[in-house]
């Protein structure tokens, strides 16, 4: 942006824009500003010094009402426009290609950001995924003696049925879905609790 305002022609695109009525500083930013689509704003340090320079030039007048001023091009300053309407046809000229080279630039970053926005959230969602499966998948049991024949054996194979059966419906529906914080905290509750129940019944 340097480039294209250096040598005095910030200043000669201020006349131009004040050429076109009276403007507060605040109103010439914000024009500046839409020209470049946004991508680029001159700071108030930047402006009011270059208006009040116009001004001690003689280009440029000002009123104040409501502690805000509004500054006016002179006669001498629509002179001064006429004397380089050569050079602002060349600025308009530079200011179009340096926001076509601004946009391109923009789009390239979106690009970016929205390609490692989704590989971040690709790697986040895997590692989720992963994080879940081995929380509830199914441990493989330890091996366990052989239980005596008899109906007591039986029993002792039923449960171990039931508790694989148990922790893989778990497993399988918290990978179904996603749950919320309530949902999830109240499943470790109820895990909770039937785990104390076992405790207190099989001491």
């Amino acid at each position: 942006m340097t480039a294209v305002f250096s040598h005095g022609r910030l200043r000669l695109y201020l006349l131009k824009l004040l050429d076109d009525g009276p403007k507060h500083g605040y109103e010439l930013i914000r024009l500046l500003e839409d020209r470049f689509l946004g991508l680029y704003a001159p700071s108030a340090g930047t402006i009011y010094p270059r208006l009040q320079r116009l001004e001690v030039e003689g280009l440029v007048s000002h009123t104040a009402a409501g502690g805000r001023k509004t500054y006016d091009i002179t006669d001498a300053g629509r002179a001064e426009l006429r004397q380089r309407a050569g050079e602002l046809t060349a600025l308009e000229t530079d200011i179009a290609a340096s926001v076509a080279d601004l946009s391109s630039l923009a789009g390239e970053i979106r690009s970016e950001v929205r390609g490692s926005t989704r590989d971040l959230k690709r790697e986040l969602s895997e590692a989720t995924r992963q994080t879940r499966r081995a929380r509830w998948e199914a441990p493989t049991p330890p091996p366990r003696a052989a239980p005596t024949a008899g109906p007591q054996a039986e029993l002792l194979d039923e449960l171990d049925k039931r508790l694989a059966a148990f922790t893989a419906e778990v497993g399988r529906l918290m990978r179904a879905r996603q749950f919320s914080d309530t949902q999830l905290r109240t499943a470790i509750r109820l895990l909770d609790g039937a785990l104390d129940g076992l405790r207190r019944l099989l001491r």
